[in-house]
């Protein structure tokens, strides 16, 4: 059996900033199912919207995502996440991410432009900004004395109280099986944290990687948990198409830099949709390439 104060299952980028922010009073245990590095995070391209420009404002910030989120977004928590997006930016750069820069900018960090914002407001490093932030966080957490990786441990359930002859609404842990020696470990630990990502994979197409299959939503709800908004599922609009080969992902930044959508015979299109044209939100231009390759009955765009 392994104990430790805090058991976090996941290893993407709110796995590792979880851990990272409880070490050095805790003992802390990440459980992940394939690599470390493996996940949706290692892949993000983009960038980090945080409004660091003097010209730009956490107000700004949130009109900017409450619109693109057609008046679903839950207002106060848009506006904590995007209040403390600048303090976040800073911390991942003292943590040792080396975002591009820009000596001419007023906060020296190079803004790109994406789908949704009135206004150049995105980190980034290059544009392989999840890798470089994953793997700046992987050293910091590797060489953290309090923090104990399992990697090839896939998380089978949690430990309710049920189990464990106590409270039945309290959670003691996790099961996980381990990939390397078949057998399945208990993971005793006073607070649990999932940390598992999405469920993208239960869809033919994504763009997630394979281990988006919903663990930690399952785990939760068999434990008793509630689990919400499983109807908003947001499905990045731009892949490279190969009718023989699997897609892969082409970053939002290249329509903020001005890349144009077009149909097969060269002419745009997204301006009959939306007066945003190509930097219209993620779930406009999705809808808009379904409708014209549904339409003209075509593969892709």
């Amino acid at each position: 059996m392994h104990r430790h104060d805090v058991l976090i299952l996941g290893s993407g980028l709110a796995a590792l900033t979880t851990a990272l922010k409880l070490a050095d009073q805790r003992r802390v245990a990440i459980v992940t199912k394939r690599q470390m590095i493996d996940g949706a995070s290692d892949w993000a391209q983009g960038g980090i919207a945080a409004a660091v420009d003097d010209g730009d404002s956490v107000d700004a910030h949130v009109h900017d995502t409450l619109v693109a989120g057609a008046g679903l977004c839950d207002e106060a928590v848009t506006r904590l996440v995007a209040s403390q997006a600048r303090e976040m930016v800073a911390w991942l750069t003292a943590n040792g991410v080396a975002f591009t820069p820009d000596p001419q900018a007023p906060g020296g960090l190079h803004l790109a432009r994406e789908g949704g914002h009135s206004r150049r407001r995105v980190v980034h490093a290059a544009d392989a900004t999840g890798h470089a932030v994953q793997t700046s966080l992987l050293d910091r957490v590797r060489a953290h004395p309090n923090i104990e990786t399992f990697e090839q441990h896939v998380a089978i359930d949690l430990i309710t109280g049920k189990r464990a002859g106590g409270e039945e609404r309290q959670i003691h842990g996790a099961y996980a099986l381990n990939k390397g020696s078949g057998e399945v470990e208990t993971f005793a630990a006073g607070h649990t944290v999932l940390a598992t990502g999405g469920a993208g994979k239960v869809y033919l197409y994504t763009s997630n990687p394979d281990t988006a299959t919903g663990d930690g939503i399952a785990m939760a709800w068999r434990a008793g948990c509630r689990v919400a908004n499983l109807e908003f599922v947001q499905f990045h609009p731009t892949c490279l198409y190969h009718p023989h080969a699997k897609s892969f992902l082409i970053t939002e930044a290249v329509r903020g830099e001005g890349g144009h959508l077009l149909l097969p015979d060269g002419s745009r299109f997204m301006q009959l949709h939306d007066e945003r044209a190509e930097l219209a939100p993620r779930d406009v231009v999705a809808r808009a390439i379904d409708f014209e390759m549904k339409k003209r009955g075509i593969d892709c765009v």
